[in-house]
């Protein structure tokens, strides 16, 4: 198949070379782009940290206090954000590998009884917070994500002259610069027209909400399930 892969650079390539060894041919439109945000360690005594995206923890290992988080248990949503924890020198990593529901029950299995406060680095546009029983939570914004505003002139031509069979959405926040963007060009038509490959119904509501016709949803909310759902179309 002929895809674009919208997610960020360092995950875009990752995904786009996982699809090539697939046998399908790969363009890559990063449609956010990820900006760190200036934040400090509040002065409290810290259960863990938990991250629901690599780049908090790639905003840890750039972060003057990072030794200070690092010597912290850390809780991860799923596979690829523990790796970037361990990579940013985080020693003990749970993950869930699943989505943020998972993670909720990790929480409460590890950290369910203790009274210290767990420390949740986030994106400054997200779906909601955590919340884990009556352990108390604090939402500190490490990196912020901002959508570009049009597509690639390489790409608009693919999807104006119907170049690609499909697209993969990693984010709601993605999905929505994908439709803006093509709200833009005048193309939301041949935009919409590809399958639209999503990680869950969520990142889907967008294309669904601007007519997309042909939605598949991955069965599991991460990486290999997505390119699982690709071999299946």
């Amino acid at each position: 198949m002929r895809l674009l892969v919208t997610r960020p650079e360092s995950e875009g390539e990752r995904t786009a070379a996982a699809l090539r060894a697939r046998g399908h041919e790969v363009a890559l439109a990063p449609l956010l782009r990820i900006e760190p945000v200036d934040f400090a360690l509040p002065e409290k005594s810290w259960s863990a940290v938990v991250m629901t995206s690599a780049n908090a923890a790639r905003a840890v290992a750039a972060h003057p206090q990072r030794d200070l988080f690092t010597a912290l248990d850390a809780f991860t949503v799923g596979r690829h954000t523990a790796e970037a924890a361990r990579a940013a020198g985080f020693r003990a990593v749970y993950s869930a590998d699943g989505d943020k529901d998972d993670l909720v029950d990790l929480l409460r299995t590890h950290r369910g009884a203790e009274l210290r406060p767990l420390l949740y680095l986030a994106g400054e546009e997200r779906a909601g917070d955590l919340a884990v029983g009556d352990v108390p939570i604090v939402t500190v914004v490490s990196y912020r994500a901002v959508k570009v505003e049009r597509f690639p002139r390489a790409i608009a031509d693919a999807l104006a002259h119907r170049a690609l069979d499909g697209v993969l959405h990693f984010s709601r926040r993605s999905a929505e610069a994908y439709v803006d963007c093509a709200a833009r060009e005048g193309m939301r038509e041949h935009a919409l027209k590809p399958v639209q490959f999503c990680l869950s119904r969520q990142v889907s509501q967008p294309l669904a909400v601007a007519g997309a016709s042909t939605i598949h949803i991955a069965a599991r909310p991460d990486e290999a399930a997505m390119i699982d759902l690709v071999g299946q179309a």
